[in-house]
């Protein structure tokens, strides 16, 4: 127990610090989609044993491993949702939509969490280029129909890095998503390449960026268009609907990314027992469930990447040890027969040896001990200055 105490001076001995430690995720899309399929007999050619679905239907998990054993991780979850004025949720023709209440409630579950909402109380739609003040060129284009990846927290860790994250997804038909089939190319990707120092800060769950594809958009946009956004803190990604619809499709509200004159892809695999079966993106988002409409968007995962980040906070005690400071020690060893044990002879100034730093309360309470990796040996001709620091 010590006895002799030193006081730090909060401005010359303490000093606060934050350290950003960086870890590669690479997922491949065999994990989401292709790994652990069930067999055949069980016409079940969506889900495998790593895939759960719920009883509630609004999204769905993904594990690195069959969910049901304990060595599994738990990876991301998937769903799909659309805005209340979206033409999907019970307009032109569709308000017999499957799930339409939910797909509507998902969306705005996401977007009072992410978004946030307005003076008038009213829930903020996401939005194409961060812009949340109004529609039309001004506000920008709003992203209504959309698909949501949220990622784990042992993977995304406090926040994803920015500027590190990609996706790529198949846009061709579902037999065939990767390849080429006269939709422009049908891989694309999806990252926030460079967008290190160009984010947004007007949202209630962090930081964000916008998303872009390459490979595979229409001619019409610019080059690498938004598709979606990123939040990093949150480690949710959102994306529109419109990655899997043609670009010269009819109605211009719902002009997608893709090149031809296509209605986009088909989105699920023609005579299997699934709603949707045989469907592209809109009407898959109309008549899927978010289960099944889930299980078409991860048959077309190709590979996802980021690096996470974990903020280490430490704090540093400089632990200063004048040369007349602790020569002696109270250890009970220290003297024999009213003798120093650590010196010959008597005429020899005093010496000790120390082997671990105690910070103590302004009580006297014993909070924390550094041991230090060997002895080190203190007499009056030395000083020190001990680094301690504590990382939470």
């Amino acid at each position: 127990m010590a006895t002799v105490f030193k006081t730090f001076s909060p401005t010359n001995d303490i000093v606060s610090t934050k350290t950003l430690l960086h870890e590669a995720i690479p997922l491949t899309g065999s994990i989401a989609s292709g790994t652990y399929n069930l067999a055949a007999a069980t016409a079940d050619t969506y889900n495998g044993t790593n895939i759960k679905n719920y009883a509630h239907g609004i999204f769905q998990s993904v594990y690195d491993y069959p969910y049901l054993s304990s060595s599994a991780n738990h990876i991301f979850d998937l769903s799909v949702g659309y805005a209340s004025s979206s033409i999907l949720s019970g307009g032109a023709g569709n308000a017999a939509s499957f799930q339409n209440a939910k797909k509507i409630n998902m969306y705005n579950q996401m977007a009072q969490m992410l978004v946030g909402y307005d003076r008038t109380g009213s829930i903020h739609m996401f939005d194409e280029d961060g812009n949340l003040g109004g529609g039309g060129a001004a506000g920008g284009r709003k992203i209504k129909e959309c698909i949501f990846i949220s990622f784990a927290r042992l993977l995304a860790k406090d926040e994803i890095k920015k500027g590190s994250f990609t996706l790529k997804v198949g846009t061709g038909s579902y037999s065939d998503a990767m390849s080429t089939v006269g939709l422009g190319d049908a891989l694309i990707t999806i990252s926030d390449s460079g967008k290190q120092n160009d984010y947004r800060v007007n949202s209630p769950a962090g930081e964000y960026a916008i998303l872009s594809a390459t490979n595979g958009y229409n001619q019409e946009y610019s080059l690498a268009p938004a598709c979606g956004l990123i939040y990093y803190q949150a480690g949710i990604v959102v994306l529109t609907s419109s990655l899997f619809m043609s670009g010269s499709a009819a109605n211009t509200s719902w002009r997608g990314l893709l090149s031809g004159a296509l209605s986009g892809p088909q989105w699920a695999a023609p005579g299997v027992a699934v709603p949707g079966t045989g469907l592209n993106i809109t009407a898959s988002l109309t008549g899927a469930s978010i289960s099944a409409s889930c299980n078409y968007f991860r048959n077309r995962i190709y590979d996802i990447s980021f690096n996470n980040t974990t903020e280490l906070n430490s704090t540093i005690h400089f632990c200063r040890i004048n040369h007349n400071d602790y020569n002696y020690s109270s250890n009970p060893t220290y003297i024999s027969a009213s003798k120093i044990q650590v010196k010959d002879n008597p005429l020899d100034a005093p010496v000790s040896y120390f082997t671990a730093i105690g910070l103590y309360s302004s009580d006297s309470e014993l909070l924390a001990v550094a041991k230090l990796s060997e002895p080190l040996k203190k007499d009056p001709t030395n000083e020190m200055t001990i680094r301690v620091r504590l990382d939470y």
